[in-house]
């Protein structure tokens, strides 16, 4: 859970915004003018602000797990326990993001797969 995978996650986040946005934009003019006669309309909710609050917490959590596991190996905390839970729980939230952006970027590829 380095550096790496972060900018790694970053990109996929850039490109699945890039393509929600453009989805959204051409969806929601059509639907909008059809129904409507409105030109632009934004949505309330999100997802790239939602996937960027995600990988932050989950940045959040595996800088305090190693924070932890370094005050440990330092002699600096007693609490071998707290650290190892810390650590597991960042594995844990850093593995159910992965799936969560590997289901996005399934179901994105579906949606390109449809034809028009």
């Amino acid at each position: 859970m380095s550096n790496g995978f972060s900018s790694l996650i970053q990109a996929d986040l850039a490109s699945l915004t890039n393509a929600a946005q453009n989805l959204s934009n051409s969806s929601t003019t059509i639907a909008a003018a059809s129904q409507y006669g409105a030109q632009d309309a934004q949505p309330a909710f999100s997802f790239a602000q939602s996937m960027q609050s995600a990988i932050d917490k989950v940045n959040t959590q595996d800088a305090n797990a190693g924070q932890l596991m370094a005050d440990v190996d330092s002699g600096k905390s007693d609490d071998l326990v707290g650290a190892m839970l810390s650590s597991q729980d960042a594995s844990l939230s850093f593995s159910m993001l992965m799936q969560v952006r590997n289901k996005v970027m399934g179901g994105l590829d579906e949606l390109i797969k449809l034809p028009l």
